[in-house]
């Protein structure tokens, strides 16, 4: 019980560090931001491989194989809309 307080004590913290560090960002260092913070999201990719690949269960399998799934996308959705962004800076 006291893992399960403290795991969600975390997250709650994590959840308002982040929303107070995002807010402070300045806005013309959203781009890189959101392009460094894509690169570091492709070592989730790994992760969920290890767990799909070393999965003892077919429950397991299957929650590894929907993590590959959910962190691809959100590494292409995310480079999709830095390169979106890059292109609202570029001359015509």
């Amino acid at each position: 019980m006291t893992e399960v307080l403290f795991t969600v004590f975390v997250f709650t913290l994590s959840v308002f560090l982040g929303f107070e560090l995002i807010s402070k960002v300045p806005p013309i260092l959203h781009t890189p931001l959101m392009s460094g913070s894509n690169a570091i999201s492709g070592i989730t990719i790994i992760g969920a491989l290890v767990v799909a690949g070393e999965a003892s269960t077919p429950f397991t399998t299957l929650l590894g194989t929907l993590a590959v799934i959910l962190a691809t996308l959100n590494v292409v959705g995310g480079f999709l809309v830095t390169d979106r962004m890059l292109k609202m800076f570029k001359r015509r």
